[in-house]
């Protein structure tokens, strides 16, 4: 192997995304995968039948379509087409009643209620600054460029979910809209900074929808590996980093979380470092199933048809208790369930008048437990007749979910426990998150600023810091 100016370990697009920066900077870069297939997480392949594509790790990409620096990118001209599902995201409720959060602010409020001024008033100077604090928010503490509009988001970020839903809302329903996306967090709704999970979410909703790539999620990384090769990057799949020795560069960034580093021999961290990566905390798991569907899932709302993403629970309460018992090592008998049906919009994932969807729940991390049938049953609420339009399912539980993809510890698919200890702290609490304790080695993975999500921007933040302490 020859030598490189950086050698990028992991082709998650956090990975891809640092090595597209660096090479744009005129080094000379090397992506190594240890997989047959790069995009870590995010990959797209048949789990069912024959000609059914099914997006095994990350589907709906809202954080993708809006990260400022994928944005910058000309991934269209490679041939990159966004799918916009008319409803962004659907939080069902009791009765077939549901809510949805459309990307217009006022007429995702106008179906509030007595709330409808409150959500406004929420939501629509928070979606208009976004812009100018969104690269604050997805990177480390420091000093913001508009600390007035930053210190309004964290102020309402910084609550438990369910404080700044108490605080600003009335009803069940908008209660409802917001727990379901601050549940995204996996963390219980009453724990500090769990809201902020809520807002970002559905910020991106309103600003450009909740969009994923036509033909699935590896569309993403295709164009971003056509790029980056065409800046003249290399990309080396099948091979398997165990020692730094095989890996001869001037700097290495890793596209690992804490475990997986710990574990490469010749990394001579200090005694100091390797002892608080070591206590680095993963968070709780997800089951997750994907489908094979005869037909569309018939749900009794109207809403919940025209969504791409839909989240399953029934009351505020229920949602509440679902992810507050998973702290507690237990499962809820009626999971909190994050659903996604994208044929329906996009017909090139399926033969045709055929469907696929996926769902997942919340475990506590590490747990081996069958969670299909809490998972159907919750779906078969909203659309009786669900089980019926089955026609093959593919299981996956925290240790397949981390045998397919080992940054997925013990089922934790936002690289840690994204909680308020280790929100900008992660891994370890520096002035510089990405820099370890050897000069020339750096973290880019969701185990750094900002965290989970498909957005590249723990990689960029990571590069930009080897390109100033080097280059």
């Amino acid at each position: 192997m020859q030598d490189y100016d950086a050698v990028i370990v992991g082709s998650g697009t956090n990975g891809i995304a640092a090595a597209i920066y660096l090479q744009q900077k005129g080094l000379k870069t090397l992506i190594i995968e240890a997989k047959p297939e790069p995009g870590g997480a995010t990959k797209t392949g048949e789990l069912t039948l024959p000609d059914f594509q099914h997006d095994i790790g990350s589907a709906v990409l809202p954080m993708a379509y809006s990260s400022p620096f994928f944005e910058k990118l000309p991934l269209e001209k490679y041939g990159l087409k966004w799918i916009f599902p008319e409803i962004p995201f659907v939080q069902t409720l009791e009765n077939g009643d549901a809510v949805a959060c459309y990307q217009d602010v006022a007429k995702t409020a106008s179906d509030l209620g007595e709330d409808e001024k409150a959500y406004n008033k929420l939501m629509k100077p928070l979606v208009k600054d976004w812009s100018k604090i969104v690269n604050d928010i997805l990177g480390p503490l420091g000093i913001p460029e508009h600390p007035i509009k930053f210190m309004n988001f964290g102020r309402h970020a910084l609550l438990p979910a369910k404080t700044l839903a108490n605080l600003t809302f009335k009803t069940s329903k908008a209660k409802s809209l917001f727990y379901g996306a601050a549940a995204h967090s996996t963390l219980p709704l009453t724990n500090l900074a769990s809201a902020s999970f809520g807002l970002v979410l559905t910020i991106m909703a309103h600003q450009n929808g909740w969009p994923f790539p036509e033909k699935g999620v590896s569309s993403l990384i295709n164009v971003l590996l056509a790029y980056y090769k065409d800046l003249g990057g290399t990309v080396l799949l099948n091979k398997t980093i165990t020692k730094t020795s095989q890996i001869p560069s001037k700097i290495q960034l890793f596209d690992l979380t804490p475990k997986q580093l710990l574990e490469i021999e010749g990394l001579d961290f200090s005694t100091t470092y390797r002892k608080r990566l070591s206590n680095f905390n993963y968070g709780s798991g997800v089951f997750k199933i994907d489908w094979a569907l005869d037909e569309p899932i018939p749900f009794l709302n109207e809403k919940c048809r025209k969504a791409g993403t839909i989240h399953v629970g029934f009351s505020p309460e229920e949602i509440e208790v679902s992810e507050k018992v998973i702290s507690e090592g237990k499962i809820s008998e009626k999971p909190y369930v994050l659903l996604v049906q994208p044929s329906i919009f996009d017909s090139t994932r399926t033969p045709e008048n055929k469907h696929t969807a996926w769902a997942y729940c919340h475990v506590p991390h590490g747990s081996k437990e069958d969670c299909t049938d809490l998972i159907e049953q919750q779906i078969e609420k909203a659309a009786p007749g669900f089980k019926k339009t089955i026609l093959k399912r593919s299981v996956m539980n925290t240790a397949q979910l981390e045998i397919f993809n080992p940054n997925i510890v013990g089922g934790d698919i936002n690289g840690g426990r994204q909680d308020i200890t280790q929100l900008f702290t992660r891994p370890v609490a520096k002035i510089s998150p990405y820099k370890t304790s050897i000069d020339t080695v750096y973290i880019c993975s969701s185990s750094t600023p900002p965290g989970g999500g498909v957005h590249g921007m723990g990689g960029v933040n990571a590069a930009k810091q080897a390109m100033k302490d080097h280059f």
